[in-house]
C-alpha cells in the first residue's frame, strides 16, 4: 500500500511539472515581445549578402536597430525568390512586430508581401520595390535619375559622340528597369552615340566579367561602358584591364561601394554614382520606427543620389 501511495504521488507531481512546461513560453531569441521585454521586433527579409552593397544596407539596418534597442532578426534569401517567400514565412512566425523586404524580384516578392498582409503584419519595401501587395511605404533611390546621371557623364566625358556598352542588371526588378530606361533616355537622345552591346549581368561581378570579355571580343572600338551597378563595373574593368584596354574605354558603375571608390583613386575606374547603402539601413529602421508608433509615412521615401569623380572623390559622404 505504500508504495502504491509513493507511486500515485510522485504521478502527481510528474503531471503537474508537464502542465506547467506546456503553460511556460520557451526563452529563444526568436519569442514573443513579452520575452523581448516589450522591444520592437523588426523582421528583415534581404535579397543576398554576396554584394557589399547589400552586406552595408544591413549593417546600417544593424547599426541604428542596435542604437534605438530594437530587437532585429535578419534574413538572406540568396537571390532566391523562393527562399526569400520561406524566408518571409518564417518571419512572420517569430512574433515580428514590422516588416521590411529587399525583393530578390519585384514580381516574384507579391505573394510574400500577401502574406504579411493576411497576417496584419506592416510591411514595406527597401531598395527594390515589389508589383503587389499592399506595402506601407517604399524606401529607394531614384533609379531612373541614376540612369540619367550615368548617361550625361557619358556625353560629357566622351565630347557627345562614340559607341557605348551597356551591362544591365536584373531586370526583373524595378532597380534593374529603371536604371536602364534612365541611361537609355539620354544616349538614345544623343545622336553621335551607338550603342554597340547591351546585355543583362545581374548584378553580379564575375558574370559582367565574362560578359564584359566576349564584348570586348566582338568589338575593337568601344568609347564607354555603364555598369548599372558598381559590382558589373568591377567585372567590367578586370576584362578591360586584362584586355590591355584601359586607357580607351571610359567606365562609370553605380551605388559607390568600397572597391569602387578606391578603383576611381587608383585612375582605373571613372565614375560611380553614390547611392549611400547603410543610409538605406538606418533609413528603414527608422521607418519602422515611425510605424510602430502609428505616425505617418510617405508613401514613397526618395534618397538622394551622387556623381562621383577623381573630383569628388576625396568629399562625398558614402558612410
Amino acid at each position: 500500500m505504500k508504495k502504491l501511495i509513493s507511486l500515485l504521488a510522485m504521478l502527481t507531481i510528474i503531471i503537474g511539472l508537464v502542465g506547467c512546461s506546456m503553460d511556460e513560453p520557451s526563452s529563444t531569441t526568436s519569442g514573443s515581445k513579452a520575452e523581448d521585454d516589450g522591444k520592437l521586433k523588426v523582421g528583415l527579409s534581404m535579397n543576398t549578402f554576396n554584394n557589399p552593397f547589400f552586406v552595408a544596407v544591413k549593417e546600417g539596418a544593424e547599426a541604428q536597430a542596435k542604437e534605438e534597442n530594437i530587437d532585429l532578426v535578419v534574413t538572406d534569401a540568396q537571390n532566391d525568390p523562393g527562399k526569400q517567400l520561406s524566408d518571409v514565412e518564417n518571419l512572420l512566425q517569430q512574433n515580428i512586430d514590422i516588416l521590411i523586404i529587399d525583393p530578390t524580384d519585384s514580381d516574384a516578392i507579391v505573394e510574400a508581401v500577401k502574406k504579411a498582409n493576411d497576417a496584419k503584419i506592416p510591411v514595406f519595401t527597401i531598395d527594390r520595390a515589389s508589383n503587389g501587395g499592399e506595402v506601407i511605404t517604399h524606401i529607394g533611390f531614384d533609379a531612373l535619375k541614376s540612369g540619367k546621371i550615368a548617361g550625361d557623364y557619358l556625353i560629357e566625358a566622351l565630347g557627345g559622340k562614340g559607341k557605348i556598352v551597356e551591362i544591365q542588371g536584373i531586370l526583373g526588378t524595378n532597380v534593374g528597369q529603371d536604371r536602364s530606361k534612365g541611361f537609355n533616355e539620354v544616349i538614345k537622345a544623343t545622336s553621335g552615340f551607338e550603342i554597340v552591346a547591351q546585355q543583362a549581368a545581374n548584378f553580379d561581378r564575375g558574370e559582367a566579367m565574362k560578359v564584359m570579355e566576349d564584348i570586348l571580343q566582338a568589338n575593337p572600338e568601344i568609347d564607354g561602358v555603364y555598369a548599372a551597378n558598381d559590382e558589373m563595373a568591377l567585372g567590367a574593368l578586370a576584362a578591360i584591364e586584362a584586355a590591355g584596354r584601359l586607357d580607351e574605354i571610359t567606365l562609370i558603375g553605380c551605388d559607390a561601394i568600397d572597391p569602387s571608390i578606391e578603383a576611381i583613386k587608383a585612375g582605373k575606374l571613372e565614375a560611380t554614382i553614390a547611392e549611400p547603402p547603410v543610409f538605406l539601413g538606418k533609413e528603414a529602421i527608422l521607418t519602422a520606427i515611425k510605424i510602430s508608433k502609428g505616425e505617418s509615412v510617405e508613401k514613397e521615401v526618395i534618397l538622394d543620389s551622387t556623381l562621383v569623380t577623381k573630383d569628388n572623390v576625396e568629399t562625398v559622404k558614402t558612410k
